[in-house]
């Protein structure tokens, strides 16, 4: 395709930019567009994805037929089937009349399918039958109705990992997937946002009738470097919001900064190594996960003082040779005398089984009483996490006198799963 096609496309539907990423997405979907291939677009939330349903629209022998853009995230999993196949009279309360759902509505024409992979699983299994036969059945109906109707669909999840947790159907993707189309996040465009900066810059100008914005060199490379996780959308709300509040039309970099948000913010309760950040922790693991910690600190430390007690090794190498054990309980091991500034001090327990039961403190410098005579008891361990669930459980019913409502806020779980527990632990209240 032509430059100059490529660049009459990006005036017909408004399209700013010109990275080679950008203006390969548009030739796909200029050259797929007169056919009847379904297209699968794909790209991040906010980076444009329903502009190139329209341009596949547009170009197709079906411009003259129906655009409907459905964002199936937005639909309630309880209604989504009759939106899309309509129902009968009767099929549900509420159901006061027959309804015909965006299948039939765009017979001949595009329905884009956005947020596909939030669609329910049964709700996949019907779309699948209308892409390979054309066929839909209307809720509360059994009638088989035909539709002639190009799907164009867009997601902004990983698809195959979907397929992978048993999100989404296999067979579904391949269907929709016959020609994929990625669209490029902002950050991937290069020059592309000072571009689009200054067509929101205007845009605003005109909308709250005062002065455009304009950017100092320095603001303008800060917004070159900022990621904008939210792209367009996100870009667009910045100048609107810089345009209707700043009285200064020139925005420095200063200024700039206080309106982009922090990149390096963090919500989480705890630093997670490179090997978790790509996993998937609810608080309830991350508190298991603390407290796991702090049981293998305590235990490892009692082996430690244990192998001290029976080799009489008190010596700074100690700390040295477990830095990262100490350094957890907020001992710097660094250039520190253990002999001088800490004396051991360990309480020893003979065997029960003697009548005259002796309590005995060592310090550094007392004799270590013979190995015989000390009892070592290696805790064992419970990893299980439905132990500590149950535990925590008992201990926000102590905590609330019983009351399930309040020990349900504070195990943030529902009165009703808190009560579905109870019966799983066979907890008494």
């Amino acid at each position: 395709m032509k430059e100059e096609e490529i660049q009459s496309i990006k005036l017909r539907f408004g399209i700013i930019g010109n990275s080679p990423a950008l203006n390969h997405a548009i030739q796909i979907a200029a050259q797929v567009a007169p056919t009847d291939l379904n297209v699968l677009i794909t790209g991040e939330s906010g980076s444009g994805k329903e502009s190139f349903s329209k341009i596949i629209h547009a170009l197709s022998p079906r411009r003259h037929g129906n655009f409907i853009a459905v964002n199936c995230g937005a639909i309630p999993a309880g209604t989504i089937d009759s939106e899309l196949y309509g129902h009968e009279k009767g099929a549900f309360t509420g159901a006061i009349e027959a309804r015909k759902g965006f299948f039939e509505v765009t017979d001949g024409g595009t329905i884009f399918l956005d947020e596909i992979g939030e669609m329910p699983l049964e709700t996949q299994t019907r779309l699948l039958r209308v892409l390979e036969n054309g066929e839909f059945i209307k809720v509360g109906s059994t009638k088989v109705q035909k539709t002639n109707v190009r799907v164009v669909a867009a997601t902004n999840v990983d698809l195959q990992e979907a397929i992978s947790r048993r999100k989404f159907r296999e067979d579904l993707y391949f269907r929709l997937s016959t020609v994929p189309i990625f669209v490029p996040p902002l950050r991937d465009r290069d020059k592309d946002i000072l571009l689009l900066f200054r067509k929101f810059a205007s845009d605003f100008s005109e909308k709250y009738r005062v002065a455009p914005i304009s950017l100092t060199p320095e603001a303008a490379e800060l917004v070159l470097k900022f990621r904008f996780p939210g792209n367009i959308r996100q870009l667009k709300n910045l100048v609107e919001q810089i345009s209707a509040i700043e009285t200064q039309r020139e925005i420095s970099a200063e200024k700039l900064a206080t309106y982009l948000p922090s990149e390096n913010r963090s919500h989480l309760p705890v630093a997670l190594d490179e090997n978790q950040q790509n996993q998937s922790f609810s608080e309830r693991d991350l508190l298991y996960k603390i407290l796991f910690d702090m049981r293998k600190d305590v235990t490892e430390l009692k082996k430690l003082v244990f192998q001290l007690i029976q080799q009489g090794n008190f010596g700074t190498d100690v700390l040295q040779n477990h830095r990262d054990l100490f350094h957890s309980i907020g001992v710097d091991a660094d250039g520190v005398d253990i002999q001088s500034t800490y004396t051991p001090k360990v309480i020893l327990t003979k065997p029960a089984n003697f009548a005259d039961e002796k309590v005995i403190e060592l310090n550094a410098s007392a004799d270590i009483v013979p190995t015989q005579d000390i009892v070592h008891e290696e805790e064992t361990e419970t990893l299980s996490l439905e132990e500590k669930e149950k535990e925590l459980i008992i201990k926000a019913l102590q905590k609330n006198r019983n009351k399930r409502k309040y020990a349900a806020q504070d195990l943030g779980i529902s009165e009703r799963t808190l009560y579905r527990k109870l019966k799983q632990y066979d907890i008494e209240e």
